[in-house]
């Protein structure tokens, strides 16, 4: 993360009247502050999660699952609407294509092609990866979930290189929470851009990352067009989703969300 911008040293008069050095004492002391209270944390982590999302969307995008021995990449076209509904479906390579992940409210159904029938994902299978890959369903389903099962604040701001705010926002769960990770952390830029997110087991050490490699304008919005999920403790497997195309004004019919779109029907 770029460092904060160094504050210029300000040279007091050699013989200042005790007021005037008391109030330039305290003014240093408020400027070397970070001014969290003009920041409202909720209202960061909205911004944040309808970036890529909007009231409605229609994206194409590659996904690249990296491992030592082998990496491998899908294509894919993905609807939203709102928060709490998607459905993302592979279209290629020919073998992958037609597998599909619908989530609408609080449920989650997968299809494939082979099987022909979609499937409703029991809770306990949601923490399991995403198509072999290093994201979870659970990463897929969590947007609305952050702003009902955690609370959040923001833990330290500094300024990059080019005069932004960036802060950093501490998510951490309640404690009756349907949630696999004891906390959650975003470095955030004041335009809502993700740069980081970390997550953390229940012992609060860090279990894997996500990390912003490229941002960019797409569908008339600045946005992260390419991030990387990788282990923390081996970077060597990873993960990355490259956004190539965005309709953040698409008109997504209701029918869009549900099983019969799952199975590939229009």
């Amino acid at each position: 993360m770029p460092s904060p911008i160094p504050m210029t040293a300000v040279q007091a008069p050699r013989t200042p009247p005790p007021r005037r050095a008391a109030l330039a004492v305290a003014a240093l002391a408020l400027l070397s502050v970070p001014c969290h209270a003009e920041v409202d944390a909720r209202a960061l982590l909205e911004g944040a999660l309808d970036l890529t999302r909007g009231l409605s969307s229609h994206m194409r995008m590659t996904m690249t699952i990296h491992r030592p021995d082998w990496e491998r990449r899908i294509t894919i076209e993905a609807w939203t609407r709102g928060r709490e509904d998607a459905l993302i479906r592979f279209t290629a390579p020919p073998k992958d294509a037609g597998t599909a992940t619908l989530k609408k409210g609080e449920r989650m159904w997968t299809f494939t092609p082979k099987l022909k029938r979609e499937i409703l994902l029991p809770a306990s299978m949601l923490s399991q990866s995403w198509a072999g890959s290093d994201f979870s369903y659970n990463d897929l389903a969590r947007t609305d979930k952050y702003l009902r099962h955690y609370a959040f604040a923001i833990t330290d701001t500094v300024v990059d290189a080019d005069g932004r705010a960036v802060h950093t926002l501490e998510l951490t769960p309640h404690d009756d929470a349907p949630v696999v990770w004891g906390k959650e952390v975003m470095v955030l830029r004041a335009d809502h851009v993700m740069l980081r997110q970390t997550f953390y087991d229940q012992a609060r050490l860090p279990v894997k990352e996500m990390r912003t490699l490229a941002i960019g304008e797409l569908g008339g919005r600045v946005m992260p067009l390419r991030m990387r999920m990788a282990d923390v403790d081996d970077q060597s497997r990873w993960t990355e989703i490259h956004y190539l195309q965005a309709d953040f004004e698409a008109a997504v019919d209701d029918a869009m969300f549900t099983t019969f779109a799952l199975r590939g029907g229009r």
